[in-house]
């Protein structure tokens, strides 16, 4: 299977990046290139940088880049955009005009099975994201104890059938163990109750989702990038960042946040005397949200929020 991507709100993130035809862009999460092929495009001698963890995308976007960029320069890096300013500071570049961070599974990574990322296919537990690392879902489920299960589920998955889902993994493995997205599928929906599972996503959506994040440590990279980005731009610079469930949001909410308003000192204070400076103007005060044509083109666009700021 080619490495797919439907870019989500790609004329928004565009707009938002404010692209400078000399400048110097980084897209931190390159995958099969949808928005980096229209970044490059409107380069004349800046540069892109794409970065991904995935080897798959790694060569497939190459591939489609190298077709378009004229005279855009264009570096490829196989890493984690958490390590993103070490990444592109080994390169030569200090300062970038602009990051975009489309944050989540890619299309392709769902699609192919082997991959492990799905419900809905049969396939070897896996769900990294980075192939090279050692620690898959099927790790997880078979080695970690009940209450750590627990914890992922509840936490990564929002699942409040979380205890009742990870006991019947931790049965089910003393019997044989969990090899395949089949075999957990069936013993999710084992665990769920018929009466909640009637209504709403597909049962096992929750806990694929809280396994996979935990698997390829999401939400930490989430964290560290956005420091990492920060770090990079110039002034003026743009970071934009889409993200697809309420998890991920609210660390780039609050990041932002954090980063536009970093005063400690208490509200009685006539003066800040704690001498932290903001780093970020954030432009987006409420997320840019699909269109209903997006949505009803692209349904895996429905959930997706772009949220954008400026370096000062």
């Amino acid at each position: 299977m080619e490495f797919e991507h439907k870019p989500v709100l790609l004329e928004e993130c565009i707009a938002s990046l404010n692209i400078d035809k000399n400048g110097t862009y980084v897209d931190g999460t390159l995958g099969g290139a949808g928005h980096s092929l229209e970044i490059i495009k409107r380069l004349d001698h800046g540069t892109l940088i794409g970065i991904d963890q995935d080897a798959a995308a790694i060569e497939t976007a190459g591939k489609r880049l190298r077709e378009v960029q004229n005279n855009a320069n264009l570096v490829i890096i196989k890493g984690n955009f958490r390590d993103m300013a070490e990444l592109v500071r080994e390169r030569g570049i200090d300062k970038v005009d602009g990051i975009l961070l489309d944050i989540g599974v890619s299309s392709y990574q769902l699609d192919e099975a082997e991959r492990g990322f799905s419900y809905q296919k049969d396939a070897p537990l896996d769900m990294r994201m980075d192939r090279s690392n050692s620690l898959n879902a099927a790790t997880i489920v078979n080695t970690y104890d009940e209450k750590d299960i627990r914890d992922i589920i509840r936490q990564y998955g929002e699942e409040k059938w979380a205890a009742r889902i990870a006991s019947f993994i931790v049965r089910a493995r003393s019997e044989r163990r969990i090899e395949t997205t089949g075999q957990l599928a069936d013993i999710i929906k084992a665990a769920i109750p018929a009466n909640a599972r009637r209504e709403g996503p597909h049962p096992a959506k929750r806990t694929f989702q809280a396994l996979r994040i935990a698997v390829n440590d999401e939400l930490g990279a989430l964290s560290d990038a956005i420091g990492a980005a920060v770090s990079l731009l110039k002034r003026g610079g743009r970071l934009s960042i889409i993200t697809f469930h309420s998890l991920e949001d609210r660390i780039v909410k609050t990041e932002f946040q954090k980063r536009e308003k970093p005063c400690t000192c208490p509200p009685s204070f006539p003066v800040c005397v704690c001498g932290k400076k903001p780093e970020l103007s954030v432009l987006t005060k409420k997320p840019v949200l699909p269109s209903a044509a997006e949505v009803a083109r692209n349904p895996r666009a429905r959930s997706a929020k772009l949220r954008t700021a400026m370096k000062l």
